[in-house]
């Protein structure tokens, strides 16, 4: 797919720069349509965005966070992204909706999530890995080829299962918005740019897509 593509100096103007458009959208979204449902991935640059966003004129009480991905463990774990997610959007009055990792039955906790996700989203916020993957679509995993479901269990990825929405559920995105920051991520920057499908991340397809990224992950 075809992506709009922003530049920035540093990650701390990134995280800037995204937080104020995520909110500009919220609010715009929220006045035409009364909610504004927004599905969040984990990893190392949104921390900064969500504590931006923290602080911004967002009309939270009108806002669904889902997540995007999550590894399998327990409540509180360092490892979840939802941990470091409420830490980040302490205070704020948003409905948070978690994946279920810490049911006994992750199938059927995975098949509930996805009955959850509404028909549309209006934001699916995305990350980049070093290997080019995102959310937990990461390579040779047998649900790469899951079609007929929205939420996936992946084989064990970096010692940990995970929960994740597939390509089906991204899909559903009217926007994507992929935060892109460091330089060990230039070469899958540069494939995702091009639309090359060697990688997970350029399979994805929703209606529209932006690329925020900064100078190092740009090779700029």
């Amino acid at each position: 797919m075809r992506h709009g593509l922003r530049e920035y100096p540093d990650s701390d103007a990134l995280a800037k720069a995204a937080a104020s458009y995520v909110a500009e959208l919220a609010r715009n979204v929220v006045e035409i349509s009364g909610t504004f449902s927004f599905a969040v991935s984990g990893g190392h640059t949104p921390w900064a965005m969500f504590e931006e966003l923290s602080r911004s004129d967002v009309p939270w009480k009108n806002v669904v966070i889902y997540q995007v991905d999550e590894r399998v463990a327990p409540p509180g774990d360092p490892e979840r992204n939802l941990t470091r997610l409420l830490k980040s959007l302490a205070g704020v009055c948003a409905l948070i909706k978690p994946m279920p990792v810490d049911e006994a039955d992750l199938d059927a906790a995975a098949k509930r999530y996805a009955a959850e996700l509404p028909e549309h989203l209006d934001l699916v916020h995305l990350g980049l890995g070093p290997d080019g993957h995102t959310a937990s679509l990461v390579p040779a995993d047998p649900m790469l080829d899951v079609a007929d479901s929205l939420v996936a269990l992946t084989a064990p990825y970096a010692g940990l299962r995970r929960m994740t929405l597939t390509y089906r559920a991204l899909a559903r995105a009217h926007q994507l918005l992929w935060l892109v920051s460091g330089d060990d991520v230039k070469r899958p920057l540069s494939l995702l740019v091009a639309g090359d499908v060697s990688i997970t991340a350029g399979r994805v397809q929703a209606e529209h897509s932006l690329i925020m990224a900064d100078r190092s992950a740009l090779g700029s």
